[in-house]
């Protein structure tokens, strides 16, 4: 019985971090855009549209995990983002254009691992698994 009570106070604790969390991001947005728009946001204001935004967040979170189980899987990937932005055109291209360039990124340092060895090897005249071996 502690101990379910217990984990009940550390994600309640939890819980009110990110809360926090997301309403100093929300009043540093706001700040900005207040800066740049000669515009004034109240506390409440603030407040209000953290809370909304903390909403939004655990219902992506819940559809999310949704679409990855609705998928068999356990692991939320970027397609089911894609699915959850498909109502945004301008998200979506945008989640899209990002995923596109990490994949790209990760190509990348996929062919820079591949050339690594065969650049050692081909400098000691050994085979590359002799390298391997060596290095380990």
């Amino acid at each position: 019985m502690e101990e379910t009570e217990a984990e009940e106070q550390r994600q309640f604790s939890h819980r009110q971090r990110l809360k926090a969390a997301v309403h100093y991001t929300v009043g540093c947005l706001c700040n900005e855009v207040a800066l740049d728009k000669q515009v004034q946001f109240n506390k409440q204001t603030v407040a209000a549209i953290a809370e909304v935004t903390f909403r939004q967040c655990e219902n992506f979170a819940k559809d999310l995990e949704m679409f990855a189980r609705h998928a068999k899987r356990s692991t939320v990937t970027t397609e089911d983002v894609k699915l959850l932005a498909r109502r945004s055109n301008s998200l979506l291209k945008y989640i899209t254009e990002k995923n596109e360039e990490i994949a790209q990124l990760n190509l990348e340092r996929k062919a820079k691992k591949k050339r690594k060895p065969e650049d050692e090897s081909s400098h000691s005249g050994e085979p590359d698994a002799e390298v391997v071996d060596s290095e380990s």
